[in-house]
This record gives structure tokens, sequence and C-alpha cells, in this order.
């Protein structure tokens, strides 16, 4: 039977034109955010089952790809469980390996922490444009500062990253879990039914405000607290004025500070931002991960139609490690999506020396070629790419190729003519 010429559903090969534009955005990121203080890490692709499985991750923890136990401790006559026959699982995001890391090493790790970790997850989703099984992350997360110092910062490196790819007109989304609380509380809803309620409401941009309205009546809560809560998200504006607004409306439900600091935290970005973006205040901004604790963002995109990254603070997360809370906040670029946007643009990677294509006619003698390889040589040490092949027969596709991948100059070398 022959073997499978196709990656496996959800994931894919990547071909030389995308692999370019991933190396250098890879490599934009790792300076830009350097700039800011952040430090390169790395943790293990696979983490122990019991922490992917904590009540952590959301939704994510139903798309585990489970690894099976190895060797004698795999006893598939014996198991009873699943429990039984896994022990590990592939990451589904980097935050969670992230905060047993830091909980693992914080002894030796300075305080506050800015960390930079970039690498492959992996989710058994259904795979659409844009989303993949196998996908890279690319997560900035500060680790021991309370104070919304983090936030801005935080802010402040992702946009200037998109702002050094050219993308404009963004928008940062930005509210807080607490604000969303007190919102459910000031309209009565029960504590024990605010996820059913925040998850209606994250359909808002779809089924818009009468659509969640009817969904939360279904759900059979009184139409008194629903009305009271959809008048909310009425009168609030998008900016510092409408969460000034919930600052009065929510008095006794919401701690003055939590408003005051999410204002300093917009005019502050807005102040001293290098891209071209705006801030949004979103009351309607959900976030699924349950594991958010204050403010939580996203970056909405026109050209996507969607996020194409987003964060929060996560206070809690790393006290399930150590038994003691840690601040902790992070925000991840959606590489892929980056990526995608960057290839139906078609960008072409900024290089700092011409691309130069030597094209060597076959049977040419030793000497010559050493000849050849030292011209090559001197032309790289001037800050050129030589790229040398032997000239095929069609040699105006070979070059028409060639150009394709970025080459300007073409020299030729004959056999008879050196």
């Amino acid at each position: 039977m022959a073997m499978k010429k196709k990656p496996v559903t959800g994931m894919k090969d990547i071909m030389p034109r995308e692999m370019e534009i991933r190396d250098y955005v890879i490599g934009l990121i790792k300076e830009t955010y350097k700039t800011f203080g952040f430090t390169s890490v790395e943790t293990p692709c696979v983490e122990h089952i019991e922490n992917l499985s904590s009540n952590q991750g959301g939704e994510n923890e139903k798309l585990i790809f489970k690894i099976l136990k190895r060797g004698e401790k795999l006893k598939l006559e014996e198991a009873s469980s699943e429990a039984d026959l896994v022990d590990g699982g592939l990451r589904y995001d980097l935050t969670l390996p992230l905060s047993r890391y830091y909980s693992n090493n914080a002894n030796d790790l300075p305080s506050p922490f800015k960390a930079l970790q970039m690498g492959n997850v992996w989710r058994a989703d259904r795979p659409q444009r844009g989303r993949y099984r196998q996908f890279m992350q690319c997560d900035i997360d500060i680790l021991g500062e309370p104070t919304y110092l983090a936030e801005i910062e935080l802010i402040q490196a992702t946009t200037t990253l998109l702002g050094k790819l050219d993308f404009q007109n963004f928008t940062i989304r930005i509210n807080d879990r607490r604000i969303l609380k007190a919102m459910a509380a000031y309209s009565g809803f029960a504590p024990e039914s605010y996820d059913t309620v925040f998850i209606i409401l994250d359909k808002m941009d779809k089924i818009g405000l009468e659509g969640v309205a009817e969904e939360l009546a279904g759900a059979g809560f009184a139409q008194e607290s629903v009305d009271k809560y959809l008048e909310l998200f009425r009168i609030v504006s998008n900016d510092t004025a409408g969460v000034a607004l919930l600052k009065e409306k929510l008095e006794g439900f919401l701690e003055p500070k939590v408003a005051e600091d999410l204002t300093t935290i917009i005019a502050s970005v807005d102040k001293v931002k290098t891209a071209d973006f705006k801030m949004s205040f979103d009351p309607t901004l959900v976030r699924g991960m349950s594991y958010y604790t204050g403010p939580i963002f996203e970056i909405s995109m026109d050209e996507y139609g969607g996020s194409v990254g987003g964060g929060g603070r996560y206070d809690e997360m790393i006290g399930k490690f150590t038994g003691q809370d840690t601040s902790a906040c992070g925000f991840s670029i959606g590489f892929e999506r980056i990526i995608m946007l960057l290839l139906e643009r078609d960008f072409k990677v900024p290089t700092s020396g011409a691309k130069v294509a030597f094209l060597i006619e076959k049977n040419m003698p030793a000497d010559k070629m050493l000849t050849i390889f030292e011209e090559a040589k001197a032309e790289r040490q001037s800050g050129k790419q030589v790229n040398i092949v032997m000239m095929k027969k069609n040699k105006k596709f070979q070059k028409e190729q060639m150009q394709a991948e970025g080459y300007e100059e073409f020299r030729e070398f004959f056999v008879d003519r050196m």
C-alpha cells in the first residue's frame, strides 16, 4: 500500500515563500519585544494530563490531543477508564505551561518576570480559514506585576509589533471581568448563572442586542433582569466616558478602582501609541478562558473579520501550582492569522542584500568550479545572498522560478567561456 502524501487533517506543510515570511516575522517579534525587556523562554510541548484538565482552559480542555502511557505503564487489559491509559497531552496553549514553568523556577527568575514564548500548540478543533490543529502561538507575559503597568506594556509592545508589519486601523477592544460580573450582579442575575449569561453575551456581535435578549429570556432568566442588563449596553459608549458611566451606575457592585485603572490603561496607551489603531472599551467582550480575573483585551482587524490576538490578567492560575496567588498578565497574537494576512497581501520580506543566482553549465571542470566558489564567497562577504545552481535546459523557466523567489541578478558560467 502506498504511503499517504498529504499531511494529517488540520495540519499543513509550509512552503518556502511562507517559511521566509514566518522566519522574518519571528525575528521581528523577538527584536521588538526585546526592546520592551521581554526574555525568551521555552517549555515542553507535552504537559501532565492533570494540568491540562484542571478546568483552567475552558472549551480547549475538550480539544486535547491525549498521549497514551508507554511501555510497562500501558496496561490495556486492566484499564477501566481513560485515566488508566493517559498520563500526558499536547499543550493547547502557552499560558498554562508558562504558569507551571514560573511556579517551578520562580526562585531563579527576576520579579517581575517578562517572558516571551513562541511555540506550536495543538487543539483537536474543526479546521477552517486561519485555524489549524497544529499552530504557532506567540505570547508575552508579565508575572509578578500587580498594577496596570503590565497591561499598558503588553498592549504597547504588541501594537508596536503590528505597526512594524504595516497593520493599520485595527482596534484593541478592552474590558474587565470584574465589570462583567458587576453588570450581571446589578441586573439581578445569581452568581451561579454568570457563566451562562456571559456565554450568551459573547454572541452579541453575531445576533445583536435583541438576539441576546431572546436567548437570555429563553434560558429562563427573569424579564426584569434581562431588561435591566441590556439597558446598560444601550447607554454605554465605547470610550473612557463609557467606563465612567458604568462606575457611577454600578456603585456598590463595582470597586471604583477597577474603572479608574481601566480608564488609565485606555488613556495611557492612546497617548504613547506608535501604531495606527484605536482603543475601544467593549463591555460585551468576554473571552472564553475561565482563568481571567481582571482586564481582558482582543485585537480586531477588519481585513480578517475577527480577532487576531487577545489576552488579559490571570492572577489566580499560578496559585493553583504554588498555593499562593501571583499577579500575571499576558497578550498573545494570532501568529498564523497574521501570516495568512501577510500572504494574502503578497508581503515581501525586506532584504539587506540583493539575491544573486549563479547558473553553472553542467560538466564544469573542478578548477573552474573553484573560481566560481571564490567569486560567490566574495559576493556573500559583501552582503549579497548567492545561490549556486546547475543550469537547466529550459533556462528561461528556471530564471522565472527564481525571480518569483526574489532573485534579481543572474550570472551564467559556461565551460568554454571561463
